[in-house]
């Protein structure tokens, strides 16, 4: 039967009696930074014992340990709200999910849909201002939500459009491939949103109308949509960013170009450190590698280069600065990122979390895995992370596309 209709709690009730006796299953689409490819549904009680048992694997520092969550189906971005109370999670499918804040290592059961009665495509990026506003960005629209914590669970909460449908990019440019947006909302209050591009690398004739859309780029604006501008330029696929909260620059990850060899080009950390900036794509597919494509054309002048080159083709997606007091001091300040994994390398690489700390300066000093494990010896996957974002006790939370689940790191070493 259809779930029009249904009451909020109603939703919310049956979703949470699913995690403990129901199935559910993710989306997939093929593409480097996309959805994984999941495995049939099972019962959520056996799912969540697997999973329990594959945390096993995971390789952490000294003193941390990793525990499952929660089971959220297609979990990919993560806000954490700014009252500390609860969680939204977005996905490329159809659903935005809410879940609360728990202390403890305890499976959070009630998971709920957000504003089920408002139709949504591919609501992948999911941010928050300071006031709670909760922006949702889609394919190809932008909408807010004032006091979503508190209005998690209304069938219909008010919402406010950003962009209208069809006016983040042109209609003919929607594709599956790179269109899983991120968002952050700046020091400066306004909304930044990554646009990328739908090609491995774009057709010339392409570059003019990309260029003045800001397909390719990181985009900035009010926050009702008006004065849209392009921030950052040159980039292909960007599913991460954040700012640093210590001198305010934007950092983001960016997914470089496929079917040039298994070891180039390198995966990027970037940073923007003004606007204006451009950082090399298409003429260079990643790092100082330059495209076939592009390679008889001259580049723009003072391309930014990465601060972090990262292995080829491991997928770099979601990032965030740590801020809390529950890690070691040497985590203060630095970036946790994630890799999503290879899908196009002979040898996989990736499905991990990598820490990279900063320099007094705020350049990049040392990138380094801080958990990894999802990726089997034969080069199978069990999962896929894909975001992370910390919990107000300082914790770590990391999704997974994969399984559909929600994963905290804590320290617990004292």
């Amino acid at each position: 039967m259809s779930g029009k209709g249904f009451a909020p709690r109603r939703r919310a009730l049956l979703l949470a009696a699913a995690l403990s006796s129901g199935v559910f299953a993710t989306l997939a689409l093929a593409d480097a930074g996309g959805p994984a490819p999941v495995p049939a549904a099972k019962p959520i009680v056996d799912e969540a014992a697997r999973l329990r048992g594959e945390l096993a694997k995971i390789k952490l520092p000294p003193g941390f340990e990793i525990t499952l969550y929660a089971l959220v189906p297609g979990a990919r971005t993560i806000a954490v709200g700014p009252q500390g109370k609860m969680i939204f999670v977005g996905t490329p499918g159809t659903q935005v999910y809410a879940l609360p804040v728990r202390p403890g290592a305890a499976l959070v059961g009630e998971v709920s849909e957000f504003a089920p009665a408002t139709m949504k495509k591919m609501p992948h990026g999911v941010c928050f201002a300071n006031d709670g506003t909760l922006f949702v960005a889609e394919q190809n629209r932008i909408l807010s939500f004032a006091n979503a914590e508190a209005d998690y669970d209304k069938l219909a909460p008010k919402a406010q459009t950003v962009v209208a449908q069809g006016q983040l990019i042109p209609a003919e440019d929607e594709s599956d491939n790179h269109s899983t947006r991120v968002c952050r909302i700046g020091p400066d209050n306004k909304l930044y949103v990554s646009l990328g591009q739908p090609y491995n690398v774009p057709p010339k004739d392409k570059q003019a109308q990309f260029a003045r859309l800001g397909i390719g780029a990181i985009i900035r604006m009010d926050r009702d949509g008006k004065r849209r501008k392009i921030y950052a330029s040159g980039i292909r696929n960007s599913v991460g960013l954040d700012f640093n909260p210590a001198d305010k620059t934007l950092w983001f990850t960016d997914n470089q170009v496929d079917r040039m060899g298994d070891d180039i080009p390198p995966g990027e950390l970037n940073r923007a450190t003004k606007p204006g900036q451009n950082f090399g794509f298409p003429w260079y597919g990643g790092g100082h590698v330059r495209t076939n494509e592009y390679k008889d054309e001259t580049p723009p002048k003072d391309v930014v280069f990465p601060e972090v080159e990262m292995v080829a083709h491991a997928a770099d997606l979601g990032m965030t600065f740590y801020t809390g007091s529950q890690f070691p001091k040497d985590y203060r300040g630095g970036i946790f990122s994630v890799q999503h994994g290879s899908w196009n390398r002979t040898v996989p690489v990736g499905a991990r979390v990598m820490f990279t700390s900063l320099k007094p300066d705020g350049t990049a000093a040392k990138s380094e895995p801080f958990a990894e494990g999802w990726l089997e010896p034969d080069g199978s996957y069990w999962g896929r992370p894909v975001d992370a974002a910390q919990l107000p006790d300082g914790s770590l939370l990391v999704t997974d596309d994969y399984n559909g689940a929600l994963y905290r790191i804590a320290y617990t070493a004292r």
